[in-house]
């Protein structure tokens, strides 16, 4: 834990800004540096101009190998692009509709030049491709330039195809390949025009995301329960796209509703510091969101979202910063018996690294639950079908369908899940917190985190591709383990890593992607101490599988 965790940024704690996009345009990436290559991880495409890991050459490239992605596979229509305020971000969509543009590719920009959340990009493609055939050359998809809530210094660059959510794999894959043959050819075949060009270009339209998205929400929220109620809320933007969402969605709802920080600054000199140290927009940790938190007793419901809006934040006036997991618990029981349009057989969907406590709240509700591998993109065919009513990750992340059942976003949105724990207090009575507590009578108080532990590369890569086989322990902190799954039981995807389970707790072991130290999730339905004797016999069981 950094010494000034939870506290506000200084001078002394802000990047430089003019240097980072001097960076952006001057520095050119080497291609035989893998570190320096474009590499689509679960979110996109990130990294900083500093460290030539995101610069104009990248962006050119993979919005070229974009292009001829859409083109291999018939992909006709409009693209919607929407840009967060990291610095990187209107820099890296210029170079992208540059690009678009010299490839003929129809743009829908923003009618107002503003930022624009991943959510209302998802929402736009969806509205588009609603009445049209699966195969149609007239479908839509999109480009979100973010890095989420990474730190200020990085920028982000992420594709959703017309299902509107996340690519897979099956579509990152081809455009990392294309897009780093580009790179090494000099860029000789990437297609590009004056900015000023593209701009007054005819394929380059006008959209307003904001009315499009704000207008439907009645559609996914019970907005005239919130006002009727009276619910009191502070939404904090934490600087990001969502700044001139949530006084518009006061305005057109009625709703008593504060936006506690209307400022953007791409330093975000306004922040508290993370656990860390570093300046770092995410609305789960209480280091970040310590002033929505102390303001707490003003508000019935204080909110955070992240900068690109996908992830949500929770503060209950009787208890504080809401624990992710505990909040989806909580929203899961809720929309399980206040939504009768949605079908009685959609599932519940979870990530493997998720709390047990969703398992037990969607088997008392007598719902199918779907397991699956960290990532939001393993959602979407069910979020788009009704087949999944509700997606969420442990980090914060989740969707939900419409009110009627049919499919609202395919990516995470931050602000609904948001507008939710205001609609929980309104028609129940009872905050979230309050809730979930009412939960842990019922099914157990369990103890749950995530520690790190050192790895090299060759271990990580090992870790990675284990087999159930690989694991000879029997016991799991006293009990016996009842399960070893290194797939996902909801669609049999490969966890890329290994889950250990037993009665009362489990660890699920994953490599992580830019550090040399893999990631153990544990939870104990008995005890924090028992919380500990499971993260250490984690440790044991993962270095004899991969030794």
């Amino acid at each position: 834990m950094h010494p000034r965790a939870g506290q506000p940024a200084t001078a002394a704690d802000l990047i430089d800004i003019p240097a980072l996009i001097t960076a952006y345009y001057e520095l050119h990436p080497d291609p035989a540096d893998i570190g320096q290559r474009v590499a689509f991880g679960t979110s996109g495409h990130r990294g900083s101009s500093f460290d030539r890991a995101f610069n104009e050459d990248h962006i050119a490239a993979t919005t070229q190998a974009i292009c001829d992605y859409r083109a291999s596979v018939g992909i006709g229509g409009p693209l919607f692009i929407g840009r967060d305020p990291h610095a990187l971000s209107e820099p890296a969509w210029a170079t992208a509709l540059e690009v678009l543009a010299a490839n003929d590719v129809t743009v829908m920009i923003d009618a107002a030049d503003g930022f624009t959340p991943t959510p209302a990009i998802s929402h736009a493609i969806l509205v588009h491709n609603r009445s049209l055939p699966a195969d149609s050359p007239s479908r839509a998809d999109g480009i979100v330039v973010t890095p989420s809530h990474n730190p200020p210094r990085d920028g982000g660059f992420k594709y959703n195809p017309p299902d509107g959510g996340p690519a897979g794999t099956d579509i990152t894959s081809v455009v990392q390949a294309h897009a780093n043959d580009l790179l090494a050819g000099g860029l000789r075949a990437v297609k590009r025009t004056a900015l000023t060009e593209a701009l007054s270009s005819s394929t380059t339209q006008r959209y307003d995301y904001l009315r499009t998205y704000v207008d439907d929400l009645p559609n996914v929220i019970d907005l005239d329960a919130i006002r009727a109620a009276g619910v009191r809320i502070g939404a904090d933007p934490l600087g990001g796209a969502s700044v001139n969402y949530w006084p518009a969605i006061a305005e057109t709802y009625g709703l008593e509703l504060t936006v506690l920080n209307p400022i953007t600054d791409p330093t975000w000199r306004f922040m508290h510091l993370d656990w860390d140290g570093k300046i770092r927009m995410d609305c789960s940790s209480p280091h970040t969101m310590a002033p929505v938190i102390a303001r707490r007793a003003e508000f019935d419901i204080a909110t955070g979202n992240d900068a690109d809006s996908d992830r949500h934040g929770i503060v209950t006036s009787d208890y504080g910063l809401m624990n992710p997991n505990h909040y989806l618990s909580a929203c899961i029981d809720y929309l399980a018996t206040h939504r009768p349009g949605w079908r009685a057989d959609s599932a519940i969907g979870k990530t493997v690294v998720s709390s047990s406590m969703i398992d037990r709240v969607v088997a008392s509700h007598r719902r199918a639950l779907f397991e699956v591998p960290v990532g939001f993109k393993w959602y979407v065919p069910g979020l788009l079908d009704g087949s999944v009513a509700f997606g969420g990750e442990e980090s914060a992340g989740a969707s939900f369908l419409r009110l009627d059942g049919g499919a609202w976003s395919t990516d995470k949105d931050g602000i609904i899940a948001c507008l939710l724990a205001s609609e929980i207090l309104a028609v129940t009575g009872s905050s979230p917190s309050q809730h979930y507590a009412h939960l842990t009578e019922r099914f157990g108080n369990p103890s749950y985190a995530r520690i790190d532990a050192v790895a090299t590369r060759e271990q990580k890569a090992t870790l990675s591709k284990l087999s159930p086989a690989q694991v000879t322990a029997t016991s799991l902190a006293g009990e016996a383990i009842i399960a070893t799954m290194t797939e996902a039981p909801g669609n049999h995807a490969a966890i890329g890593g290994l889950k250990v389970m037993s009665e009362n707790g489990w660890f699920a072991a994953r490599p992580s992607g830019t550090e040399d130290v893999y990631k153990i999730y544990a939870e104990s339905f008995m005890s924090p101490e028992h919380l500990a004797e499971i993260q250490s016999e984690a440790q044991e069981i993962v270095t004899a599988a991969i030794s």
